[in-house]
């Protein structure tokens, strides 16, 4: 069965009133959504706590799905909405920690051949630190479209900005990726 229906016959379940199969649900996407969360807040305690707010909210609001666009990009919607209320909250800069993983990007997007684990470590550390260096709405868009897996049109929904927007600010923050690879990274890139 494809993901996208499997979630919404478990949504269906969970709204006939079999509520342990939003387990289903939570252990499908803890993950993804504490990967979010700790792009957001540099604090793993702190990253738990809100991804547990995250699932209750998305329980309780589990009958406003529709199912236009992906479980994932709803679910992400209301992660990002529940992150940034929290930083208006506390008033702090987001920070986007290097211990986190761009997965996607460390297995081979450099069109170089799989070397020793190690190095694939360190290549996966080095983006993440450029990462960091982005402006928070570059690394959002980096995040969601890399390590999201979210299309432009779901960004799109998530972000509230025009798809031709996102496009033209994804390209761009790809571009700053790359300057801030090439001029602060090239020495232990090239190694």
């Amino acid at each position: 069965m494809h993901a996208q229906e499997d979630d919404i016959a478990i949504i269906q379940m969970v709204l006939q009133g079999q509520q342990q199969a939003f387990a289903t649900l939570v252990a499908r996407y803890q993950n993804y959504v504490f990967t979010i969360v700790i792009r957001h807040v540099n604090d793993r305690e702190l990253a738990e706590e809100l991804a547990q707010d995250v699932f209750v909210k998305a329980y309780k609001a589990l009958s406003s799905f529709k199912g236009n666009s992906k479980f994932s990009t709803w679910l992400y919607t209301i992660t990002h909405h529940t992150c940034l209320s929290h930083l208006r909250k506390k008033e702090h800069e987001t920070v986007f920690p290097g211990d986190e993983q761009m997965h996607l990007w460390a297995n081979g997007q450099d069109g170089s051949h799989a070397g020793t684990r190690l190095e694939q470590k360190a290549q996966q550390q080095l983006l993440n630190e450029a990462v960091k260096q982005l402006p928070e709405s570059d690394s959002e868009l980096i995040t969601l479209f890399y390590n999201a897996e979210q299309s432009i049109e779901e960004i799109s929904v998530i972000t509230g900005l025009t798809t031709s927007n996102v496009k033209v600010k994804l390209l761009r923050a790809r571009q700053k990726l790359k300057e801030i690879l090439q001029t602060r990274y090239s020495r232990e890139v090239l190694r």
